[in-house]
């Protein structure tokens, strides 16, 4: 993943419901990408790894 750039999910569609993500090295942030302004919810590298892994795992 590209440091500090925006990068919409691979796995959101084409039906306006996706999410952001980009990795600043120390957070990862994650964003709506329909309603950017509105924040977003960042995450300590660690924690972020281990959603990404129970996500994969449960698939």
């Amino acid at each position: 993943m590209e440091r500090n750039a925006w990068r919409t999910s691979s796995r959101s569609g084409n039906n306006g419901q996706c999410v952001e993500v980009r990795d600043r090295c120390a957070q990862v942030d994650v964003r709506d990408s329909k309603a950017r302004d509105t924040g977003m919810l960042t995450f300590e590298p660690a924690a972020w790894n281990a959603f990404i892994s129970g996500v994969k795992a449960s698939h």
